[in-house]
């Protein structure tokens, strides 16, 4: 898949000392937001800027043995949900956690709405991400869903949707805390469609590291003889052939009590 809406490096070149007030939202907003949304149509799936240095990267990663700040641990092989392990974390979330997830929601608010109104459907989010998990909390949707994810060699990730109850964010947004051909090979990033009367669609996207990758949770329209109609869409990863490979997960709908 392309690299649409990627637009250089992750900020502004500014002079010394100056900082951006907001460098997540800066990161965000350097994409081509008509080019993603063009793209995430067509594939359902698009490459975002890059939305963390290496640093944060690797600062996000040393994370992963610390308990604390997880509420959870799912061992995918106990599941046989593939191979490999992923913690969800506690909220509040860590930074810069919080910071992009509030960065990104607007973004992708009008995709989702738009999605909604092709397909005939109600579109039930409101204008900011803290009064969409307000409505989360309110139907019993309370468990924190942002993940961190670990891949040894060998290890994939089954082919899945990360709906979580019935309140639901149609689009989500997975980052490579790794470097690929570096600290991994192997590790793509994998969407399966079922397409209306045809034979399923796969693609397949090494993500670059510390880059954004949106996607859909659940589905996606499509035009069909009598107009729109949905297209399921599930995600994986391929299998790990050397190395370790961490992903940060941005879901952006809370979970059920029922829920991992």
């Amino acid at each position: 898949m392309s690299a649409a809406g990627v637009r250089g490096q992750a900020g502004v070149p500014r002079p010394v000392g100056v900082r951006s007030a907001d460098p997540w939202r800066e990161r965000v907003g350097s994409g081509d937001w008509d080019a993603i949304a063009a793209e995430i149509d067509e594939f359902g799936g698009a490459l975002l800027p890059r939305l963390l240095t290496g640093a944060e990267a690797a600062a996000i990663r040393s994370m992963y043995p610390d308990g604390r700040l997880f509420r959870s641990t799912v061992n995918m092989g106990r599941h046989r949900f593939g191979e490999g392990e992923y913690r969800y974390f506690k909220a509040p979330y860590p930074e810069p956690i919080e910071r992009l997830k509030q960065a990104l929601y607007p973004r992708l608010l009008p995709i989702a709405r738009d999605w909604q109104a092709r397909l005939g459907r109600a579109a039930p989010w409101p204008g900011t991400l803290d009064e969409w998990l307000d409505m989360c909390q309110r139907a019993g949707q309370v468990k924190s869903t942002a993940i961190l994810l670990r891949y040894g060699q060998g290890d994939w990730n089954a082919l899945h949707r990360d709906l979580y109850g019935e309140l639901v964010f149609p689009l989500q947004v997975v980052i490579n805390l790794s470097e690929p051909g570096v600290d991994h090979t192997g590790g793509e990033f994998l969407l399966l469609e079922q397409r209306p009367r045809a034979q399923s669609r796969g693609t397949a996207t090494l993500l670059p590291h510390g880059h954004g990758y949106l996607f859909t949770t659940r589905d996606r329209p499509v035009r069909s003889a009598r107009g729109w109609s949905a297209a399921p869409v599930r995600h994986g990863v391929s299998a790990i052939r050397s190395g370790e490979r961490y992903t940060l997960g941005l879901v952006f709908h809370d979970a059920a009590q029922s829920q991992s």
